[in-house]
């Protein structure tokens, strides 16, 4: 655990207020959802359920909360208001952890739990349940009698999956600590049923990862086995430009119930790079790059690429607009570097470092033409302009490479970890 990490016990959790990053309340906290591991690790927080203002409870992605404490719980400010609905995988930690008997691996004796403390893990948003606050004794009405004492997760059975179990519940938590490219893999080696079994149990974010790196037959049949409202909300989670990828592949009715169920912001953006022929730049490129407006200094633009949930070619530049900082953005301005951010003093402006000298794509540039324009300037990703100046997007090394590759290179056993998924 990282040193100095706040240690929270849940019981002070329940019913605090959830703020968006404005201080307004969206609702109070209900619960919190772990996932059980293989092999005696802790359980992993997934996130919270949170009952809004209107009395609805949905599932908070730990991935949206910025700050966890005593009296509160901070958000990134992005809810998705689908009603939350338990998945096999998950437990809810104040629901079904709280007054569990339960025993302690060195003595064998049965104890009931009290309460559970959270931390978070080092350098990330990741949180884990990291100890258990219990009571001696046999409960009922001798309860209060019993000694108390706060112990390791470590020092209780109970709270861990069989590594030999084969229910979807234990494959995906022997998924967890595999590359979302290794669990897609393994993925497609399983028979249609236990595919679908599993995609059901991985949350949204995971699924959206996972889906990325499948081949298509494989994401049209997984997404067409989830619900609909489901299917929207892995959609919304997904880059925008393998979600337009996806849905292209579906029927046109299908297709447009998906777009017409996702967030308008989202559907707009998969909407646009539709309209673009595939093997171009515009349909290559994803919407979302790293956009910083000219008074934006340097620490801003480090403090934006550090974010983990961006892939290393994304965050090897950021790209300087005018205002609207989304896309399609005010005038581009030039692209700012990584390494030059790391060369400049963290207080100079953006706009004054950035490389103005290197001509965008328009977003119709053939694909040939993309894949040779990073290799003569060595990039790994490179800004698509519209014929006003606006900023579109950013094609990276890695999109073009999945078109250059065979069609089938998805399914290549490249690492074997089908392996670890076939029994079954």
């Amino acid at each position: 655990m990282a040193a100095g990490a706040p240690r929270i016990f849940v019981s002070h959790l329940a019913g605090v207020p959830v703020f968006d990053p404005n201080g307004d309340q969206v609702g109070r906290l209900r619960d919190l959802v772990a996932m059980l591991r293989v092999g005696g690790r802790p359980p992993r927080l997934l996130g919270l359920v949170v009952e809004m203002l209107s009395r609805r409870r949905i599932f908070l992605p730990i991935t949206r909360v910025t700050g966890i404490e005593s009296g509160q719980v901070i958000t990134t400010g992005v809810v998705n208001m689908r009603r939350f609905e338990q998945r096999p995988t998950e437990r809810l930690v104040l629901g079904e952890f709280l007054d569990r008997r339960v025993r302690l691996v060195e003595t064998g004796e049965e104890v009931t739990v009290l309460d559970v403390a959270i931390q978070q893990l080092p350098a990330r948003r990741d949180w884990e349940i990291d100890k258990y606050f219990v009571r001696k004794g046999k409960g009922g009405a001798l309860r209060r009698k019993g000694e108390t004492l706060t112990v390791e997760w470590s020092a209780v059975s109970g709270f861990s999956l069989e590594e030999d179990g084969q229910g979807a519940e234990s494959l995906v938590a022997t998924f967890e600590q595999l590359r979302p490219t290794d669990v897609a893999n393994a993925l497609h080696h399983l028979s249609p049923k236990r595919r679908a079994e599993v995609a059901a149990a991985l949350d949204d974010d995971r699924l959206a990862d996972v889906l990325e790196e499948l081949p298509e037959d494989d994401q049209v049949e997984i997404i067409g086995k989830l619900q609909e409202e489901r299917a929207a909300d892995v959609l919304e989670a997904m880059d925008p430009d393998d979600a337009a990828d996806l849905l292209s592949g579906l029927p046109e009715e299908d297709k447009e119930r998906l777009l017409t169920l996702m967030r308008p912001d989202d559907a707009a953006d998969v909407r646009r790079l539709m309209s673009y022929e595939e093997r171009t730049a515009g349909g290559l490129m994803t919407t979302e790059p790293i956009i910083l407006r000219p008074d934006a200094t340097v620490a801003d633009a480090l403090a934006r690429v550090r974010q983990a949930d961006l892939s290393p070619a994304l965050a090897a530049q950021v790209y300087v607009c005018r205002s609207p900082d989304e896309t399609p953005t005010g005038k581009y301005l030039g692209t700012a570097h990584f390494q030059r951010l790391l060369r400049d003093p963290p207080y100079v402006l953006v706009s004054s470092i950035v490389d103005s000298d290197l001509v965008p794509l328009a977003p119709d540039t053939p694909l040939p033409d993309v894949t040779s324009y990073l290799a003569a300037y060595n990039l790994v990703s490179a800004p698509v302009v519209d014929e006003s100046g606006s900023l579109l997007g950013a094609v990276t090394v890695d999109d073009v490479l999945d078109h250059l590759l065979p069609e089938d290179w998805r399914e290549t056993d490249f690492h074997g970890e089908q392996e670890v998924a076939r029994g079954r």
